[in-house]
């Protein structure tokens, strides 16, 4: 069976991937709130997203 637990970069919380995740797929600690990106399935490996700049029609 594959592992795929790994936990939370921001609060150490044990997080376990869904089957069929995928790299780049984003979710949220259900500990913290923190949103997270997937950055690798094998071996797991999380790390914060990147926050989203605003758009200002330029």
């Amino acid at each position: 069976m594959v592992q795929n637990k790994t936990e939370c970069p921001v609060c150490s919380a044990e997080i376990i991937l869904a089957e069929g995740s995928e790299q780049g797929e984003l979710l949220t600690c259900p500990e913290c709130g923190s949103e997270l990106e997937i950055k690798s399935t094998l071996p797991p490996r999380l790390a914060e997203a990147p926050m989203e700049e605003e758009d200002w029609g330029q």
